[in-house]
């Protein structure tokens, strides 16, 4: 049995140094987590995104199968987002630099 490391195997492992950054995006795509990361961001800043305006009137905000369904409490501007709804989901999509939404759907 051996205990230690030969010189060789300590240097193949400085060889994979890389910045802790890019290990945590590496680990977030092994793992899968990196969609539900998106969509918990997009539900925190849907204020920055949409504005204040629309934010008063969103109650819920919730994602399904990378759909983001936004419940609204004014029908006036729940038809208004339905017109732009490809403005919409390229704001959020812009707003977490990948395709976290594919569908928007105001209740």
């Amino acid at each position: 049995m051996r205990y230690y490391k030969k010189k060789e195997e300590i240097d193949k492992r400085k060889a994979d140094i890389q910045p802790i950054g890019d290990s945590i995006k590496s680990l977030m795509q092994a793992y899968r987590l990196q969609g539900k990361l998106n969509e918990v961001q997009i539900v925190e800043s849907w204020e920055k995104i949409m504005g204040k305006p629309i934010a008063m009137k969103t109650q819920q905000l919730f994602f399904k199968d990378q759909k983001l369904f936004v419940r609204l409490t004014s029908a006036p501007l729940k038809h208004e987002l339905n017109m732009s709804k490809s403005k919409v989901i390229e704001l959020l999509n812009r707003e977490v630099g990948g395709e976290a939404v594919k569908d928007v759907v105001f209740l």
